[in-house]
């Protein structure tokens, strides 16, 4: 599927939290959003904003997620081949799967794969299902990641 460089940034959020500060005059409310951004074509970026708002929350976040995208090496629309990446108690199995199959995977999990263009994956979230981790985890995977040529060229 031939793609334009045009494409735009897709974001996803994954997850907004309410977290409350009590004081003496009472409870005052903030959020934080956490979000994935995307180019689906094989760059990829996570942030946490923090606002009193969710739909600032989420600005920040959303802008933070852009500048901080990483390349990822794929095959076409899928993974090179299996990894397994950790963060915190989260522990997410990635495996490359043949065209036609889909993205199969939680939603934590597919959000990242939707943004980052992966077409068919295989995945599974084991341990801790904080969806914050469940990312960290995934992007931890997709890390281990390295291009054909890359490993050609580390093997001469």
């Amino acid at each position: 599927m031939a793609r334009d460089k045009t494409d735009e940034i897709i974001d996803f959020v994954v997850d907004v939290n309410r977290i409350t500060k009590v004081t003496k005059g009472g409870k005052r409310f903030s959020f934080s959003a956490f979000v994935v951004s995307g180019d689906r074509q094989g760059k990829v970026g996570i942030a946490l904003g923090k606002s009193r708002e969710v739909a600032q929350a989420i600005a920040k976040a959303t802008a933070k997620a852009r500048k901080s995208m990483i390349e990822i090496p794929l095959r076409d629309v899928t993974l090179s081949y299996s990894v397994e990446g950790r963060h915190g108690a989260s522990k997410v199995i990635l495996r490359s799967a043949s065209k036609g199959t889909g993205v199969i995977a939680g939603g934590a999990v597919r959000a990242v794969m939707e943004a980052l263009g992966v077409e068919d994956v295989l995945a599974k979230s084991l341990g801790s299902a904080n969806r914050q981790n469940v990312v960290k985890a995934t992007l931890n995977a997709l890390a281990k990641l390295r291009s054909a040529r890359h490993l050609a060229q580390l093997r001469n």
